[in-house]
């Protein structure tokens, strides 16, 4: 899993390495951004752009975006 601790840094650099996290990634890798707000326009582009995310909020402030390429749904429209 790729991590980038974007607790630091200044917009718009945790979206800016995001994306080039993801245009690194192995079958199956991940990417975990940890950041100390939630990152709205990030969201809108993973979805539209093929990509889940599992966001986790922590009492500190700070948020964990677990992100990966979206599964195909299985034939007859189920997904695991």
């Amino acid at each position: 899993m790729k991590v980038i601790d974007a607790r630091t840094m200044e917009h718009p650099e945790p979206f800016e390495r995001v994306i080039d996290a993801l245009s690194d990634l192995a079958e199956g890798e991940k990417v975990m951004l940890i950041i100390n707000r939630e990152p709205m326009p990030l969201y809108r582009f993973l979805l539209n752009n093929a990509y889940e995310y599992k966001t986790t909020a922590f009492p500190d402030g700070r948020f964990e975006i677990e992100i990966r390429e979206a599964q195909p749904a299985k034939a007859g429209g189920q997904s695991e």
